[in-house]
Parts: C-alpha cells; sequence; structure tokens
C-alpha cells in the first residue's frame, strides 16, 4: 500500500511538471520550481521517517523513472553504473574478448564469438560453457556477472576455463583483451550470378562505411542487383542512415528532417557526398521489427522510387532521440523531436501524447492516416510504419517447433551436434539427413520435453468452464477424452511438423558452424522474402511499374 502512494505521490509531481510546460512562462517556472521543492521536502520527510531503512539512490531512480514512464519508451534515465552498457549499445565498441555470452538451459555458454576477435581466434566456440574466469567459479553465474569479469583494459590478459560438448576434459584459454567494434554488416555475400545481399543489423559508428564497402564489393564480383535485408534492425544513429541512403542517391537530397519543441531540433538532413550507385535496382527486406533508422534508410529509398520494400510492415518508430549529460555522469536520453521522410511523411505508429485512461497507448487509427506521394507520384502513407510494395507473411511454427526454439534445447543441441560432426565444406544446401532428425527427436524425449498447444489450452479451458458451469459431472466423460485425443494426436509432431523444426535445427548448426555468414548460407534459398526479391528484381519491366503509379 505504502509502495501504490509513494508511486502516486511521483506520478502527480510527474503530472504537476508536465501541465507546467503547457502553462505561461511565468507560471511554468514556479509550477516547476514549486514542483521540484515538493519532491525534495517529500523524499527528505521519507528518508527520515519511513519505519524501515531505505535506500536513497534506488528511490530517487524508482521516482525518476516513474515520471519518464508517463512520456514514452525511449526516453529514459541512464545512471552512472548503467553508463557503460549504454555506451557499448549505442557505439558497438568495448574492451573485452569478442563474445556475447547468455545463459542456456541454466549454463552460462557462449552465444556468439564475434568473428576475427581475441575470443574466435583463441578458438572459443558457440555453446561453450563458462567454469571459470581468472579462477572465480562461473558455473551457475549470471551473464552479465560473466560478461563484467572478461571485461578490461586493452592488452590485459584473461584467463578462462570453458567446457565443450563431446570432450572429456575442460579447455583453457589465457586471452589478451583488446577493443570490440561490433560489426553492423553481419553476412554480404552474392546470392546468385548476377545478385548480391546485404544484411545490416545496426546502425553504430561505421555502419555505412560497411554497407558502402559491401555494395562495392558485390558489384565487383558481378552484381547487377542488389537485396539490402534490414528486417528486426532496431536502429541506432541518425547520420550513419542519412550516409546509407547516400550510397543509392544523388548528393543535395533531403534523407529526412526533424520537428520538436525546441526550435534547435528543426532541422533538414541532405546527402552531402556523390553516390556510389543510382541505378541498380534495389530491394529493401523490413519486417515487423525494422525501426527508427532502419526505417528512414526504407522510407527514404521508398519515397525517392530508389527501391521496392518487400515483407512486413515495419515498426513506425518516427521519434528522435537525443543524449544529454547530468550531474555526476548520469544521463538522459530524452525524445527531443519526430522525423519526417522526403515525402512528408512521420510514420510514428503509437500516440503516446494522448494515452487512454488506462495509460495504455493507441496506434494511429487507418482511418486518421494521411496520404503523401513518392517522386514518381505513388501514393504513400503516414502513421503507421512503412507499408511493403510487396507483402509477405511472416512465417509461423507450431507448438512443437515454437517450444523447441524458446526451450534453448535446439541451441544446446546444435552444439553437441557440431562436436560430433566436421563442418562441410561449404553450408550452402545444408540439410539433416533422416538419420541426423531421427537421432535428435530421441536426444529430445531424453530431455523430457513437454509442452502444451493452443488446442489442449483451450480444452483446459472449456473443462474448467464446465466445472464452474455446473456441467462437468455430464460432460466430464466427453471433456476428458477429447483431451487425450488432442494429447495423443500431439506425439505424432515431430514428424508432422518436421518441416519446419529441421528448418530451425539446421539454422542453428549452421550458426555454430559458420556464425552469421553460416546461416544466412543455408537460410538465403529458402528464405520467402529473398526468394520473392529475386523473383521481383529479375523480372525488370515488372520492377519498373512498380516503381510508377498504378
Amino acid at each position: 500500500m505504502k509502495k501504490n502512494r509513494r508511486n502516486l505521490v511521483l506520478c502527480l509531481v510527474a503530472a504537476v511538471a508536465l501541465v507546467a510546460f503547457a502553462a505561461p512562462p511565468a507560471e511554468k517556472y514556479f509550477e516547476i520550481a514549486k514542483s521540484l521543492d515538493i519532491f525534495s521536502t517529500l523524499f527528505k520527510e521519507v528518508n527520515a521517517y519511513y519505519v524501515d531503512e531505505v535506500d536513497p539512490k534506488k528511490l530517487i531512480d524508482q521516482g525518476i523513472n516513474g515520471m519518464l514512464e508517463n512520456l514514452d519508451p525511449y526516453t529514459i534515465y541512464i545512471s552512472e553504473d548503467e553508463s557503460e552498457s549504454f555506451s557499448i549499445q549505442t557505439t558497438g565498441q568495448y574492451a573485452g574478448i569478442g563474445a556475447l555470452i547468455g545463459v542456456v538451459n541454466n549454463k552460462t555458454v557462449v552465444t556468439h564469438p564475434y568473428l576475427g576477435f581475441p575470443a574466435y581466434r583463441a578458438g572459443v566456440r558457440v555453446g561453450d560453457e563458462f567454469i571459470s574466469v581468472d579462477g572465480q567459479n562461473m558455473r551457475g553465474k549470471p551473464s552479465n556477472a560473466v560478461s563484467a569479469a572478461l571485461k578490461g583494459k586493452p592488452k590485459t590478459e584473461v584467463e578462462i576455463v570453458l567446457h565443450r560438448p563431446g570432450l572429456k576434459d575442460d579447455i583453457r584459454f589465457k586471452i589478451q583483451r583488446e577493443r570490440i567494434k561490433i560489426s553492423n554488416v553481419v553476412y554480404s555475400g552474392m546470392i546468385d550470378a548476377t545478385t548480391g545481399y546485404i544484411k545490416l543489423d545496426d546502425f553504430t559508428p561505421g555502419a555505412s562505411k560497411e554497407v558502402e564497402e559491401a555494395v562495392v564489393k558485390l558489384k565487383n564480383s558481378g552484381a547487377k542487383r542488389l537485396v539490402l535485408d534490414l528486417r528486426d534492425n532496431p536502429g541506432g544513429l541518425l547520420y550513419e542512415a542519412i550516409n546509407i541512403v547516400n550510397i543509392f542517391i544523388p548528393k543535395n537530397k533531403e534523407v529526412v528532417s526533424t520537428k520538436g519543441k525546441a526550435a534547435d531540433w528543426n532541422k533538414t538532413y541532405v546527402t552531402l557526398n556523390e553516390p556510389i550507385d543510382t541505378e541498380t535496382p534495389l530491394a529493401i527486406l523490413t519486417s515487423g521489427g525494422s525501426a527508427s533508422a532502419a526505417e528512414i534508410v526504407a522510407g527514404s529509398l521508398q519515397d525517392y522510387d530508389r527501391a521496392i520494400l518487400i515483407g512486413e510492415r515495419t515498426f513506425g518508430k518516427g521519434l528522435v532521440q537525443t543524449t544529454r549529460q547530468l550531474a555526476y555522469n548520469a544521463q538522459l536520453k530524452v525524445t527531443t523531436a519526430k522525423y519526417y521522410i522526403p515525402s512528408g511523411r512521420c510514420i510514428q505508429a503509437l500516440d503516446y501524447t494522448h494515452r487512454q485512461s488506462d495509460g495504455s497507448v493507441s496506434r494511429f487509427a487507418d482511418s486518421l492516416k494521411a496520404e503523401f506521394k513518392t517522386s514518381h507520384g505513388r501514393k504513400v502513407y503516414d502513421g503507421g510504419g512503412l507499408d511493403p510494395d510487396v507483402k509477405v507473411e511472416p512465417e509461423t511454427f507450431g507448438s512443437a517447433a515454437a517450444e523447441l526454439l524458446t526451450s534453448g534445447l535446439l541451441f544446446e543441441y546444435s552444439s553437441i551436434y557440431c562436436a560430433e560432426n566436421t563442418a562441410p565444406t561449404s553450408l550452402k544446401g545444408f540439410r539433416l539427413s533422416d538419420a541426423d532428425y531421427a537421432k535428435f527427436v530421441s536426444w529430445v524425449k531424453t530431455q523430457k520435453f513437454e509442452y502444451s498447444d493452443q488446442l489442449e489450452k483451450r480444452a483446459d479451458d472449456l473443462i474448467a468452464a464446465a466445472k464452474n458451469e455446473k456441467y462437468y459431472s455430464e460432460l466430464s466423460s466427453s471433456l476428458t477424452d477429447l483431451k487425450n485425443r488432442i494429447i495423443a494426436n500431439r506425439e505424432n509432431d515431430f514428424n508432422k511438423f518436421r518441416k519446419e523444426i529441421s528448418t530451425l535445427l539446421e539454422l542453428e548448426i549452421a550458426f555454430h558452424y559458420g556464425l552469421n555468414a553460416g546461416q544466412s548460407e543455408v537460410s538465403i534459398d529458402r528464405d520467402p522474402e529473398v526468394i520473392q526479391a529475386l523473383k521481383v528484381l529479375a523480372d525488370e519491366p515488372v520492377y519498373k511499374r512498380m516503381l510508377v503509379p498504378q
């Protein structure tokens, strides 16, 4: 109760502060000073008289976060303790061994040794379990604790002991830390003799340079068409997005404009350099996870009719954040503006300004969306992400495949498989044999894998409803028989859903063998969006028709 009361007080303080911004200047500044004074005296009273000891820093942090929750999820407080992880997230740089750590089935393991960095060069592989770091036991420790132990000053040495599936004895490594710069382009290569493919996962510093280098390399390899994959790319730095657009459109073209409450944030950004390629047919792959800077790239190139978008509607994040320095090395990442792509549209999907009475946020209604035009006069719309020119429905998986994926069993078995089988010379076309799949199914059964599908859950709901309505005694036999039939039918799921389970396992094995490149090689010839992109790009008249009004 006291916690709820405290949160209510903090929200009231926040509400007063927000109202103050809508008031005339003199009244606004008075309300700000008044609210801060109330907050300060309230905190002192709680700290002095609350029945138990309180953690001042924790209490203030909760107050700050409670206030910011009234705004949008991108406006966040970054304490001094969190500044390092925030820096890594925004710059992609840190000092360590160059490996991503995660917990899989209660084991802290290497989930991604970055290609070319110390861990990978030393021989650390996906699935290796941490036993110790510099003599400290790491079994069962959370991933952030292991990660912190691995980080340190460049050129210092760290000793790690790992257990690798398939080996009796643990492996000991001595690895020298160095500055790690995570790549934005995780894979680029030729899909076929004339089509190049680039997978861009982030927009940290250097992203545009990496894309430019990939484009040049692919064109030198014979690429006459290009596919830029921005699926599930959450975005990042604005200037990297502008420079990527500049690769494909001429100098002095508007890419994006920003408009905020403060005039300082009203800016227009144009391309500053001569482009690399303004003619090669280009398809951009999008998904519901493509956001922010990824949407600026995709939306700008769509607005200039320079590329076609293939896949799903994008996330719809039309907001710009700026990091502001606070006292004591704390920071505030605050939304300062909305961005508008060349057609004039803002693709922000959620209206954080006008929340519902329960605090929830609604999407902009389709009926309220405004129409805009691309350079060639094609109709496009604002307020809900970017609509693809060619829509491809996302793949869905049955309960068995989905549960196997989230359980970590696919990851764990891939480590075992790679320990027992030599990596193929090429992963293109890699498929599991009947014997491989049967061995996997047998192994899963030893892990006591259990799951409930939607049909079983609905049967349970039906039984519960029958009990509540006092009909259970009359229907119990039929309902029990129904549930048993559902469970019996599920016994065949590994055969029924073999194709999708095999696909997910093959992708995981390929990642264990060859990281992002291996996974891309295995998936690219059966990826629905890639297949659609190849189909459209290969038919030049169709491609050109899609870039003009119909």
